[in-house]
Order: structure tokens, then C-alpha cells, then sequence
């Protein structure tokens, strides 16, 4: 064999995961690994050496096919440097993984965030395949993002740009202070802890909903309930859908993508929540920035990290 392959690594608090992808983004292999962050920094750093070389050794592939390495992880990095500012859940602070890696592996090495890797890895062999410009949102715990822009992430002069979930959707009088410290982000309303938040407001306040019979309320409780006819329910989907389409709208304004991917656990209620986010993009869009561009879930589900952490090779 002589075609090159390209290693991902998705650094997790918990488990180390990495894949082999070829030059098209299939991803032809996996392993997984504990991240080990009991041990210490240097003993996480020999773990990513130790999977990305059993990976290989495990594979019909050489280490001489090896390209490179690529990796993910949920924190703040210096892209251009290498170095991982701040990743509280693998007790990463200053750390120049890159330079680190590269000498001991030999080979060239990049990271970046986990939502633009993610965002990669669609676009690169999932929802946005064959796609030069879209926008990834992840909507899980928080609102993440990635932007794709003529087939490679758009970091922004510091590194930071795709923080969708920190765009300010919410009017003054209804907004709630988000993480950040700032007022009405769309991470409030959108992600899972945004809805959560929604429905146990509702519950308290002594609205009609079968959700005051759960007693610990999750993001997938309350888009049961919206699609059994939960009126109160349906409202907090609605609601959340409706700043989704809005944040959408602003975005489409700017950078004119041609698909708009939604993933993460909250993507996974399905119709109700597209169909009124694609409606609520369609009424806020200008006609001439909303022709041909669709709103679609992704695709790759936890795979998606991997992918795009080895796509960084070939489109960063």
C-alpha cells in the first residue's frame, strides 16, 4: 500500500479516541484508549503517543504511510502555536502539545477546538460532503460551532471564531445572563441546559405539563412531551428553534453558507425542531441569501471529532 493515511485524535477527559482516515475522509479505523488525566499532563501525553502508534501497528498501514496528526479537544488553544492555553477536563494549561508531539512521533502535527474539528468532520465526509462553505452548530450542554469556508476552517485572527452559541439573539427584557457574562446568548435558549432551564421554569411557575410529573427533567423529556402535545412543552422547542433560525439568519447574512449542520443531543428530536428552524430561517432571511442554502442534521455523530481532527492535515 501506498496511498497516505491521516491520524484523528479526540482528547477527552475521560477516553482518548483516534482513527486512521484516507485522503477522502473515510474513517477506516479506530481504537480508544483511558485519557489517564489522574496521572498527570505527561502521563496523557504518553497515552496520545502510545494510541496513535498502536493504531498504526494494528492497521494493514505502515508508519511511513502516516502523514500526520491531528487532534481535538474541548478547551482553549493557540491554533497557529500549537500550545493549549486552557482544557480544565485533561488538566491541560500552557501546554505545546504540537512541539511535544511532532518530536516524538516524527510527524506533523495540528489541533484545534473540538466544535471546529467537529465541524470538519462533516463537512469533509458527512452532511456538508462535497460542500465548500457551511456552518456546523452543536447543540449539546453549551451551543458550539465551526465555520467551513471554501472547504477549511475559518479560525479568525485569535482562533476563536464559530462561537455561535455566544451570538446575542435574545431581547433585553427576556434575556438571562449566559456563561460568558453576557445577556441573551443563543447558548441560553438553544442548548440542552437552555431547555432544561425552560421546562423547569415552566414547572414552577404552575403551567400545565405532563413535565411536572418528571422528576429530573432532560432536553429529550421535553421534545417527548411537545410531540405528544404538551402545549407548554412545545412552546420551550419552539422558543428554542425559534433563536436558532434567528442566530441562523444573522450568520447567513455574513458568511452566506450553503448548508447549515446541526449535531450534538439536542439535533436528535428531529422534525419538530428543524422544520420550525428552517420555517423561522425562511422568514427572517433575505430571499437572495436563503436560495439554495439548507438546514440539515449531521451525519457522523461521535465520529465526527476523529474525522475532522485528521482532516486538519488537509483542510486547515
Amino acid at each position: 500500500m501506498s496511498e497516505s493515511i491521516y491520524v484523528g485524535v479526540d482528547l477527552g477527559g475521560t477516553t482518548i479516541k483516534v482513527g486512521i482516515c484516507n485522503a477522502e475522509g473515510n474513517l477506516l479505523h479506530t481504537y480508544e484508549g483511558p485519557t489517564g488525566t489522574a496521572d498527570g499532563v505527561d502521563a496523557v501525553i504518553d497515552n496520545i503517543e502510545k494510541y496513535v502508534r498502536q493504531i498504526v501497528e494494528d492497521s494493514p498501514y505502515s508508519w511511513d504511510q502516516l502523514a500526520g496528526v491531528g487532534a481535538g479537544l474541548a478547551g482553549f488553544t493557540n491554533i497557529r502555536e500549537g500550545i493549549i492555553i486552557l482544557a480544565p477536563n485533561i488538566g491541560f494549561r500552557d501546554v505545546p502539545i504540537r512541539s511535544i508531539l511532532e518530536g516524538r512521533l516524527n510527524k506533523p502535527v495540528k489541533i484545534d477546538n473540538d466544535a471546529n474539528v467537529a465541524a470538519l468532520g462533516e463537512a469533509w465526509s458527512g452532511a456538508g460532503r462535497g460542500v465548500e462553505n457551511c456552518v456546523c452548530y452543536t447543540l449539546g450542554t453549551g451551543v458550539g460551532g465551526g465555520i467551513i469556508i471554501n472547504g477549511k476552517v475559518y479560525q479568525g485572527f485569535a482562533g476563536l471564531a464559530g462561537e455561535l452559541g455566544h451570538i446575542s439573539v435574545v431581547p433585553d427584557l427576556e434575556a438571562i445572563q449566559c456563561g460568558c457574562g453576557n445577556m441573551g446568548c443563543l447558548e441560553t435558549v438553544s442548548s440542552a441546559t437552555g431547555i432544561i432551564r425552560m421546562a423547569n421554569d415552566a414547572v414552577s411557575r404552575g403551567d400545565r405539563t405532563s413535565l411536572s410529573m418528571v422528576e429530573k427533567i432532560a432536553a429529550k423529556e421535553v421534545f417527548d412531551a411537545a410531540k405528544a402535545g404538551d402545549e407548554a412543552a412545545l412552546r420551550i422547542v419552539n422558543r428554542a428553534a425559534f433563536y436558532l433560525g434567528k442566530s441562523m439568519a444573522a450568520v447567513a447574512a455574513v458568511l452566506n453558507p450553503q448548508v447549515f449542520i446541526v449535531g450534538g443531543g439536542v439535533s436528535k428530536a428531529g422534525d419538530i425542531l428543524f422544520d420550525e428552524v428552517r420555517r423561522v430561517f425562511a422568514k427572517l432571511t433575505p430571499e437572495p441569501l436563503q436560495t439554495g442554502v439548507t438546514i440539515v442534521p449531521a451525519e457522523l455523530g461521535n465520529d465526527a471529532g476523529i474525522i475532522g481532527a485528521a482532516g486538519l492535515l488537509l483542510r486547515s
